[in-house]
C-alpha cells in the first residue's frame, strides 16, 4: 500500500487559541495563584480544532501545568467538556497514561483545568513506528483497565456509542433520504450509497453489545509522545460505553494514509479482539459519512482548519473501505 497523502494540516498545528496575554488579567492572576507563582512562560497547545485556551504553563519557580481554559458566555459546550474531563479524569484508574488533574477554578466568567504536564510532541505523521507501536501498547493498556468499567466513572452516567451513533455519527442514510447533499466521492465509491447506509446501519447494535468502556475520540492529535517514547491519552471528554475497536479504527486511519498495513494492525490489537467480522468495514463506513457531511458545517467556535481534517479523514476513511471491498 503506497503513501496516499499526509493531512492538509499537520497534526500539531491545528489549533487557533487565544494566547495567555490575551486571557482577562483577573483570569490570569487568579491562575497564577493557584499555581503558586506568577507564570513567566506560556506555550501554547498546537493540536487540536477548538478555540479554548490551552497551554504548557511554566512559573517563576520552575514548575510546570497544563492549563485548559474556556468563556462560558461564548464558549458554554466548551466549558461543559472540560468539566466533563475533569470528572472523567479524577476517575480513571491511576495506572493509565493520561495526564492527571489538579484542580478546577471559575473566574471571570471562564472555567479552568489544570492538569499535570506532560513533556511531549504528537506523533509525527507518516508514523514513526516506535512511536505507533508505543500508542498501541499504551491503548492497550486502556483497553483492559476499561473492559470492566468502574463503578466511579459507570456512576457519571456516560453516553452508550449506540445513542451518539443513532444521534450524530450515522449520515449516509440522511444523504440517502435526500435530507442531506451528497458529499464529493472518490470514483470507487460512486453508486455505492445503498451499501454505505447497510455497513453504518449495524453500528448501533455492535456498540450496544460491548460492555466496556472506550476513549471515544482516539485520534492523533490526542496522543502525545514523551520524551522516553511513552504514549499519552489526552482529551477524555468523549469517554462513552462502546467497543474499543471503534478508536482502534479513528486512530489507525492516519496508518492507511501512511501506506501502512493496518488491515494486520487492527486484527492483532486486543482492542478488535471478539469484534463482529464486518466492525471494521462497519466502522470505515460510518466514520467516512459522519466526516464528510460535518466538512460542510463547521462551527464557528471550532478551529478553521476542521473542514479540511474531516474532509482528509473522511477521504481517507472512505479510501480504506475501497481497498478493503476491492470496489473498482
Amino acid at each position: 500500500m503506497s503513501f496516499a497523502s499526509p493531512p492538509a494540516v499537520p497534526y500539531h498545528a491545528t489549533a487557533q487559541r487565544p494566547e495567555w496575554s490575551a486571557l482577562p488579567a483577573r483570569l490570569r492572576a487568579a491562575v497564577a495563584t493557584r499555581l503558586g507563582a506568577p507564570v513567566v512562560q506560556a506555550r501554547t497547545a498546537g493540536a487540536g480544532f477548538t478555540r479554548g485556551f490551552a497551554a504548557l504553563l511554566r512559573t517563576a519557580d520552575g514548575q510546570g501545568a497544563f492549563v485548559k481554559a474556556a468563556p462560558h458566555a461564548e464558549q458554554p459546550h466548551l466549558v461543559d467538556w472540560y468539566a466533563r474531563e475533569a470528572a472523567i479524569l479524577t476517575r480513571l484508574p491511576a495506572s493509565l497514561p493520561v495526564p492527571r488533574p489538579r484542580w478546577t477554578l471559575w473566574e471571570a466568567g471562564w472555567y479552568v483545568l489544570c492538569l499535570d504536564p506532560v513533556d511531549g510532541h504528537t506523533p509525527r505523521l507518516p508514523w514513526d513506528r516506535a512511536e505507533l507501536s508505543a500508542t498501541l501498547t499504551a491503548f492497550t493498556d486502556v483497553t483492559e483497565a476499561l473492559a470492566e468499567p468502574p463503578a466511579e466513572l459507570t456512576a457519571l452516567g456516560l453516553p452508550h456509542l449506540a445513542d451518539l451513533a443513532r444521534d450524530d455519527i450515522l449520515w449516509w442514510g440522511e444523504v440517502a433520504a435526500g435530507r442531506e447533499p451528497v458529499p464529493p466521492l472518490p470514483a470507487p465509491a460512486r453508486g455505492r450509497l445503498a451499501e454505505l447506509v447497510a455497513l453504518e446501519s449495524r453500528l448501533p447494535g455492535y456498540a450496544a453489545a460491548a460492555t466496556g468502556l472506550t476513549h471515544g475520540d482516539l485520534r492523533v492529535d490526542n496522543v502525545l509522545i514523551d520524551t522516553v517514547g511513552t504514549a499519552w491519552f489526552c482529551d477524555w471528554s468523549w469517554l462513552c460505553h462502546g467497543p474499543a475497536w471503534f478508536d482502534l479504527v479513528t486512530l489507525l486511519i492516519t496508518g492507511y494514509a501512511g501506506g501502512l498495513d493496518v488491515d494486520s494492525l487492527f486484527a492483532a490489537h486486543p482492542a478488535a479482539a471478539g469484534a463482529p467480522d464486518d466492525a471494521l468495514d462497519v466502522t470505515l463506513a460510518t466514520l467516512a459519512g459522519y466526516h464528510l457531511t460535518a466538512a460542510t458545517s463547521a462551527p464557528p467556535t471550532a478551529s478553521s482548519h476542521l473542514p479540511a481534517h474531516q474532509r482528509w479523514t473522511g477521504g481517507q476513511a472512505l479510501a480504506w473501505l475501497a481497498h478493503r471491498r476491492a470496489w473498482a
